[in-house]
């Protein structure tokens, strides 16, 4: 948000990033970097922005020097670096902003609605080897995400999940009729929306993989997708490419059973698991 507002700022006072770059003893692309919000900010640096921009009134300035500072704080997630990559730090601040998010699922449960054994027996696929403490340490880092859901006012979360996911014995069939029970539960939250797109469905267009679109509740910031692969992420702001994948999420939601027809399909399933 504080990025934002620099750019904002900048280009309303016709400030190349060149110009802004030598007034803070830095690089063009240093500037580009923090309207993105891609590095962190230092006060002085900020301050000395705000003068060539021409902000002079002392109550904005006095907010956007609080902005800088809340910007440099770090998140309860660093808490966990030991067990996360650095490029999936970004996605947990994000997450934690967040109103809402909407996300499609091909190959798990999507993490904020994963129980304690199944994200257990999902941290052992990895490739890489892990001990029982590093384990655990991942599972107490997907519990602890997932109290954005009970927060005030709290997380809403649209899931179109991929049947074949819910089919899955990931940890084996106890784990999967636990897991399908929660989800049962969870559907009745009324900040959760899942829907279950059926096996033997037509096809669509999201043939992309696995992919969640972010919005948050201050209007400065874009939407973000967010797309991960195996040792890195993607994350998109571009008008363009959050249209496409939010047009992509749309025909996904509305060419689905709808979100009523759920608590019975997860039932059939447990049936199943069940006999």
């Amino acid at each position: 948000m504080l990025g934002s507002h620099l750019r904002r700022l900048r280009e309303r006072a016709g400030v190349s990033r060149t110009d802004a770059g030598w007034a803070i003893r830095a690089s063009e692309s240093k500037i580009s970097r923090l309207e993105l919000g891609r590095v962190g900010f230092k006060e002085r640096d900020v301050e000395d922005l705000l003068s060539l921009y021409g902000v002079s009134e002392a109550r904005e300035r006095d907010r956007l020097l609080e902005l800088a500072r809340e910007a440099n704080n770090r998140g309860w997630w660093h808490r966990y670096g030991d067990v996360t990559p650095d490029w999936f730090d970004a996605y947990l601040g994000l997450e934690a902003a967040a109103e809402l998010i909407r996300t499609y699922e091909i190959q798990f449960v999507p993490g904020l609605l994963q129980t304690a054994e199944y994200a257990r027996a999902v941290a052992r696929l990895t490739g890489v080897s892990r001990g029982d403490e590093e384990i655990e340490r991942v599972v107490a880092l997907r519990t602890r995400r997932q109290r954005v859901l009970d927060r005030e006012p709290p997380l809403k979360l649209w899931a179109v999940v991929e049947e074949a996911v819910l089919h899955r014995p990931i940890g084996g069939a106890d784990v999967l009729r636990r897991q399908l029970n929660a989800l049962r539960d969870a559907v009745h939250r009324p900040n959760v929306t899942l829907q279950i797109i059926p096996i033997g469905g037509p096809g669509h267009a999201a043939t992309g993989g696995a992919f969640s679109l972010l919005r948050f509740p201050q209007r400065d910031l874009p939407d973000i997708v967010y797309l991960e692969h195996l040792t890195s992420a993607l994350y998109l702001d571009k008008r363009d490419d959050v249209e496409t994948y939010t047009h992509a999420l749309d025909l996904l939601a509305s060419t689905s059973p709808p979100p009523q027809q759920t608590d019975a399909h997860l039932a059939a399933l447990v049936d199943r698991l069940t006999h």
